[in-house]
Order: structure tokens, then C-alpha cells, then sequence
């Protein structure tokens, strides 16, 4: 993978995480009904997410919600610069779903106040936290990038004497 392809990949997950989040608000009208269930362990539930991640650093205040754009958006720099760095396909590929999910949840906080989140999966009247594409690609970004960490610490290992 080269960097342009990442970062093609990456404006795919962002065009696809802001399409999913129109069709919920426009077609589904998901936040008049709130929640819809679909299957049996997955629903269609209406969250609006002032957080980070399963909600931690909860943004209450404007002064909050900017310094939360700040911090993602650097995080988001940070990552679009370690694509061009990159010189492994598997890492690119991480990376540009972390980027790609980062922009999404980005242009919510600065158009919103919040993040639209939408998908649930539960079983029974355990639930899982509701989440988008955006945190899913970045999420599948994380366990790949620990993945190839583990697993090339591990190669290192059994190469040393």
C-alpha cells in the first residue's frame, strides 16, 4: 500500500461513516424514534456522544467540545503524518482506518456538539457501548496496529540470539 492509497482509504471510511450517519438522521430518522429494533442481539439506537470513546472525556461545555476537536484533530494530524512515514502496507492499512474514522467523528463535534452514534449490539439486557463506522474502523485500526506490534516484538525475540 503507498500513502496515497491509505489516505484514499481513509476518505473512503469518512465518506461512508458520514453517509451512514445521514441516512440514520434523514431517512431512518432514527432520533424521533430513538431505538429500532432489527435483530435479536442488534439494534438501531439513538446516541448522541459528547465523549471520546465508550464516552470517557465527556465534552459538557463549549470550551470542552473545542479542546476535544483540538485534541482528535491533532491526534488525526499526527496520524496522517505517521501514514506518510510508514513504510509497512499492514500499518498503513491501521492507520488509515484510524484517520479515516477519526475525520468522521470530527466533522460531528464541530457541525453538532456531539457524535451520532447508532449501532447496538446487546444481548438480552446486556449491551454493548452504541458506536458508528467511524469508531469501528478506528477500533479495527487499534487492534491491527497492537497486533503488529506484538507479533514483530515477538518475531524480534525468537531472531535474537
Amino acid at each position: 500500500m503507498t500513502p496515497a492509497r491509505a489516505y484514499a482509504l481513509a476518505a473512503l471510511v469518512f465518506g461512508l461513516d458520514q453517509l451512514t450517519k445521514w441516512w440514520i438522521v434523514h431517512v431512518v430518522r432514527l432520533e424521533e424514534r430513538f431505538t429500532i429494533p432489527v435483530l435479536p442481539i442488534f439494534s438501531l439506537t439513538w446516541v448522541e456522544n459528547r465523549g471520546v470513546s465508550m464516552g470517557l472525556l465527556t465534552a459538557d461545555t463549549e470550551v470542552g467540545r473545542w479542546l476535544l476537536v483540538a485534541l482528535t484533530a491533532t491526534i488525526a494530524a499526527v496520524v496522517a503524518l505517521w501514514i506518510q512515514r510508514e513504510k509497512r502496507p499492514s500499518e498503513q492499512l491501521a492507520l488509515a482506518l484510524v484517520l479515516g474514522g477519526a475525520l468522521g467523528n470530527i466533522v460531528d463535534r464541530v457541525r453538532l456538539g456531539y457524535v451520532i452514534d447508532f449501532v447496538q449490539l446487546h444481548i438480552g439486557r446486556w449491551s454493548f457501548y452504541v458506536f458508528n463506522v467511524a469508531d469501528a474502523a478506528i477500533s479495527v485500526g487499534v487492534v491491527l496496529l497492537l497486533a503488529a506490534a506484538l507479533f514483530e516484538r515477538s518475531a524480534t525475540r525468537k531472531e535474537s540470539p
